[in-house]
Parts: structure tokens; C-alpha cells; sequence
């Protein structure tokens, strides 16, 4: 995919998510804004942002090795030589690829006019957790955390670039998933209810996929409902069928 259209609640959300998708970095892209984003009045007269970006083509470079093969006698030169090439090659530790996501967060945060920001890591096996603090929280996280999202998978991208094991990111924002979290739990639950109380099936709003497992598995104990997930990735939602 060398081009987008990514729509969002202000450009900047937009151009975030658009990158996410594209798998690349804001240098490696033309971005041109088709509509800047209107908040409107009580809900009356709103315009969502619409940004196109375009993935710059690179041109390959042409690099030429000199390489001299070694003469029979020398075996024992020809070996170190290739544990040299092996070490190189284990060089890149799972710290070093968090330090190298935390100033890709830093580089996307400074051209969101977020000066402030600080990174706390926690590293548990192949999970690793960046916890963002800012007093401009808000922006990072985006309606219903779509540009936190949108970070998450450009974190992950940019982690296993520079790790030689794979590794899981979680991005988090003073707690945000926690609360989101809770917030959906509740939502389920009132979703369910009026399930069974209107007879129908009760469809949500599209979310990923992490969202929908935590629906899933708020209800998964009620034996009066079913939830089932439906469409295609990234505007998959979830619908609670009640069971006669």
C-alpha cells in the first residue's frame, strides 16, 4: 500500500492513524490535508478531518563490497572473523530497541507540540509497557484512545525493527487502558440488558480487537447472551444476541 485516506477527529489524529496502517514514519511520507476538522456546536455542524498520505519512494542504493577471500593459511583468521560478524549481529538487545521506540515516541510527540513528555518502561519477558506522562495527556490518547492506538502499533513496529527477539508493546497514557477497561466492562453489561430486555441483538461501534476480547470476556459467564464479532479489520465490531 503506497497511498492513504485516513479520516479522524482532527488532522493530526488523522495523519497518527493513517501512519499506523502504512507502517511507516511521518519522514517517509507526503501528507497532503483534504479537510481540516471541525468540532462544531453541540454536535451540529462537526467535520471529521481527512488527510491523504503518500508514501515517498525510495531509491535503492547500490553499495559495492570489496571482498578478498583468504588464503589457506589463514584458517584461524577466516573464524574470528565470522564470530566477529555473529556478535554484531546479536548486538541488538531488547533494551536497546525500547530505547530506540521511546525517542521515536519523543520525535512524534515534539511535532505534536508535546514538550514535556516522559516514558516509563517495564519490560516482563516479550511484553514491554510504556507508561507516557504529559500534561497535554489528552492529545496522546485521542477520542476513545484512537491516537493512543495508533501509537501502539507504530511502537510495535519500530520495537521489533531494532530487537532481535519479538516482542509485545502496550502503550498507556496515566492509566488509560486501566479505565478503559473498566469503562467497558460496565458497557457490556448495560449492553446485555438491553439485549434481553428489547429481544434484540445489540451491535457496538467498531474497536480493536483488544477491546472487543475484554467485552468478550466481561460476558462470558451470562449464559442469557451471545457475543460475536463481525466485518473486517479495521472497522470490526461486536454484537450481543440474546438467547430465547
Amino acid at each position: 500500500m503506497n497511498q492513504l485516506t485516513q479520516t479522524g477527529s482532527t488532522t493530526e489524529e488523522a495523519i497518527t492513524a493513517a501512519l499506523a496502517k502504512l507502517g511507516v514514519t511521518r519522514d517517509q511520507v507526503t501528507i497532503q490535508v483534504v479537510t481540516e476538522g471541525k468540532k462544531g456546536f453541540l454536535g451540529f455542524g462537526s467535520r471529521l478531518a481527512e488527510v491523504q498520505v503518500t508514501v515517498n519512494e525510495v531509491q535503492p542504493e547500490v553499495i559495492e563490497e570489496s571482498f578478498q577471500e583468504p588464503s589457506v593459511e589463514q584458517p584461524v583468521e577466516r573464524e574470528v572473523i565470522h564470530e566477529e560478524i555473529v556478535l554484531k549481529a546479536n548486538d541488538s538487545t531488547k533494551s536497546d530497541a525500547i530505547e530506540e521506540t521511546k525517542t521515536y515516541l519523543t520525535n512524534i510527540a515534539t511535532q505534536m507540540k508535546i514538550d514535556d513528555l516522559e516514558i516509563h518502561t517495564e519490560l516482563n519477558g516479550k511484553y514491554v509497557t510504556l507508561r507516557m506522562e504529559s500534561k497535554k495527556a489528552a492529545l496522546l490518547i485521542g477520542k476513545r484512545g484512537q491516537t493512543l492506538n495508533a501509537l501502539q502499533q507504530l511502537s510495535q513496529l519500530v520495537v521489533n525493527k531494532f530487537s532481535n527477539q519479538f516482542l509485545l508493546v502496550q502503550l498507556d497514557v496515566e492509566n488509560y487502558r486501566e479505565r478503559r477497561q473498566e469503562s467497558l466492562e460496565l458497557l457490556a453489561e448495560r449492553m446485555a440488558d438491553k439485549a434481553i430486555r428489547s429481544g434484540t441483538k445489540v451491535e457496538f461501534e467498531p474497536m480493536p480487537s483488544y477491546e472487543r476480547k475484554v467485552i468478550h470476556n466481561a460476558l462470558s459467564r451470562r449464559l442469557d447472551i451471545e457475543t460475536v464479532s463481525i466485518g473486517t479489520e479495521p472497522n470490526r465490531y461486536l454484537v450481543i444476541e440474546p438467547l430465547k
